[in-house]
C-alpha cells in the first residue's frame, strides 16, 4: 500500500530559506537544494535568492530539457499543499512547449562561427595596424577596432552564459576563455554569476546588480535610504560624496560609459581572488594573464605615449557603445525593493525590461539586447530566433494586459537620460540632509 503523500503549506516553505537548509518547490514538489547549493552550475544565488518558494517558471526558463531527470534526487517527500498556477504562468509554458517542439532551443545557426571569424580578422588587422603602419591615424583605427572587437566577444560571452554555443561543453568553454578571459579581459566567471544575479532580479533595487552602481549611477531616489546590496553583501551609502557625484549623473552618464571597462576588469579580479565558489578559477586566471600580456605588449609597439593613449581611450570608448546597449534595457524601466519572487516571472521580466526597435540588418549590432523582453522571458534562446518569436511574446502580453515596452534605440537614450536626471534632481535636495563635504558646498552654494 502506498504511503500518503505528506503536505506542506507556502509559509512553511518559507522557513527553509537559508544556506544549509534551502528548500523550493518545482510543479508542486518540494526539494531539499542545501547540498546542492554548492556545486550548482548556476552558482549559489540563484537559489539563495528564490529560497523558500515555488520556482517553477525561473526554472523553466533557466534550465534545459535535460536537467530535469536530475530533480528527483532531491525530492524530500513532500508536496506544496497550496500549489497553484497563474493564467499567465500556464500560457506561459505552453509557449516554452510550443518552442521546444519547434526545436527553437537547439538550432543556433552559423552565428557564432561568423562572429568568431569576424573577431579573427579584426584582431588581425588591430595587430597588423600596430606593428606595419607608422600612421597616428590608422593606429587610431586599430584601437577603435579593437573596441569593435570587445564588443562582438562580449554578445558571445553573453550567449554562452545562457546555453551551448559550440557543440559541447567543452568547446563552449574553451569559447568563452578565448572570447572572455584572453581577448577581452572578463572573467566569465563574474559574467555568469552577474548575469544569472541579473536575471533572477531583475530591476529588484536590492537584489540586482545590474541597477548597483553607487556612488556614481542611481536609477531611483529609493537609493538614497542606503539600500542594502545583496548580490556585494554590503550597504549601498548614500553619502555626500555620493549625493555630489548622482546630482551630475546625467551630464557624467556618457563619460563614464567610455571607461566602463574598468570597472568589469577590477569586477573580474575581485571576483576571482575572492574566497567565493569559482569553477575552474586556474582556467579563468590563466585566461586573465594571457589578456595582461598581449595588450600591453601590443600598446608598448606604438611609438609615443600620446598614442598610446590615444589608442587605449579609442578602445575603450568605441566598447563604450556595449555599456551603453547595456543599460538601456533597464533604466528607465519599472524598479523594486525586496526579494525576487519565482511565481511571477513572466510579470517580472516585462516589467523590467524595455526593448529596442531596429530593423533586422541592425540585429548585429544590439547582439540580441534588441528583443531584451523575449531573453528575459526565454535566455536559454539562441539570439537568432528572438526576432522570430517576437509575435507570440507580444500577443501574450496583450492577453495579459502586460507592458511590452520597446523604442528607438535613440529614444531609449533619452529615456535613461531623463530617469537619470530625474534622479540627480531629487539628490540635489537639500531638505533631505546628509552630511556635505566642502566640494558639495562650493558648487552648491548660493548668492
Amino acid at each position: 500500500m502506498a504511503e500518503p503523500k505528506k503536505y506542506i503549506s507556502s509559509n512553511d516553505l518559507k522557513t527553509h530559506n537559508k544556506p544549509g537548509d534551502l528548500w523550493i518547490c518545482i510543479q508542486g514538489k518540494v526539494y531539499d537544494v542545501s547540498d546542492w547549493m554548492k556545486t550548482h552550475p548556476g552558482g549559489d544565488l540563484p537559489l539563495l535568492n528564490l529560497a523558500g518558494q515555488d520556482v517553477t517558471d525561473a526554472y523553466v526558463a533557466l534550465h534545459p530539457s535535460t536537467a530535469w531527470q536530475h530533480l528527483d534526487r532531491f525530492f524530500n517527500g513532500y508536496y506544496l499543499k497550496d500549489y497553484t498556477v497563474s493564467e499567465i504562468s500556464k500560457d506561459y509554458r505552453k509557449l516554452y512547449l510550443e518552442f521546444t517542439k519547434m526545436g527553437l532551443f537547439e538550432k543556433k545557426g552559423h552565428g557564432v562561427l561568423i562572429s568568431m571569424v569576424f573577431i579573427a580578422m579584426l584582431f588581425s588587422i588591430c595587430v597588423y595596424g600596430v606593428l606595419c603602419s607608422k600612421s597616428a591615424f590608422v593606429h587610431l583605427i586599430c584601437g577603435g577596432l579593437l573596441g569593435f572587437l570587445w564588443i562582438q566577444s562580449g554578445w558571445l560571452g553573453h550567449d554562452s552564459g545562457h546555453y551551448q554555443i559550440m557543440m559541447d561543453r567543452k568547446s563552449t568553454r574553451f569559447a568563452q576563455i578565448l572570447t572572455g578571459n584572453c581577448l577581452a579581459g572578463i572573467s566569465i566567471g563574474w559574467w555568469k554569476r552577474n548575469h544569472t544575479a541579473h536575471h533572477i532580479a531583475v530591476n529588484s533595487l536590492e537584489y540586482d546588480p545590474d541597477l548597483q552602481h553607487m556612488p556614481v549611477f542611481v536609477v531611483s531616489s529609493k537609493f538614497f535610504d542606503s539600500i542594502t546590496s545583496k548580490y556585494y553583501e554590503r550597504k549601498l551609502n548614500f553619502d555626500s560624496v555620493t549625493r555630489f557625484l548622482v546630482s551630475y549623473q546625467h551630464y557624467t552618464y556618457y563619460p563614464v560609459m567610455c571607461v566602463a571597462r574598468l570597472n568589469l576588469f577590477a569586477q573580474s579580479f575581485v571576483l576571482l581572488l575572492s574566497n567565493k565558489k569559482v569553477s575552474k578559477r586556474g582556467q579563468e586566471l590563466f585566461g586573465l594573464l594571457v589578456f595582461w600580456i598581449w595588450y600591453p605588449l601590443l600598446i608598448s609597439f606604438l611609438p609615443n605615449w600620446q598614442e598610446r593613449v590615444m589608442f587605449v581611450l579609442a578602445s575603450f570608448s568605441v566598447t563604450g557603445i556595449q555599456h551603453v546597449q547595456f543599460t538601456l534595457n533597464h533604466f528607465s524601466s519599472t524598479v523594486y525593493v525586496g526579494e525576487p519572487s519565482g511565481n511571477d516571472w513572466f510579470e517580472k521580466q516585462t516589467n523590467g525590461t524595455l526593448n529596442i526597435d531596429c530593423s533586422a540588418f541592425m540585429d548585429w549590432f544590439h547582439g540580441g539586447l534588441q528583443f531584451q523582453i523575449e531573453h528575459h522571458l526565454f535566455p536559454r534562446l539562441p539570439r537568432c530566433h528572438l526576432r522570430k518569436i517576437s509575435p507570440f511574446v507580444k500577443e501574450l502580453c496583450k492577453k495579459h494586459g502586460l507592458p511590452y515596452d520597446s523604442a528607438s534605440f535613440f529614444k531609449a537614450n533619452e529615456m535613461t537620460i531623463a530617469t537619470l536626471q530625474t534622479a540627480a534632481l531629487q539628490a540635489r535636495d537639500l531638505t533631505k540632509p546628509v552630511p556635505k563635504n566642502l566640494v558639495w558646498e562650493a558648487v552648491n552654494s548660493h548668492g
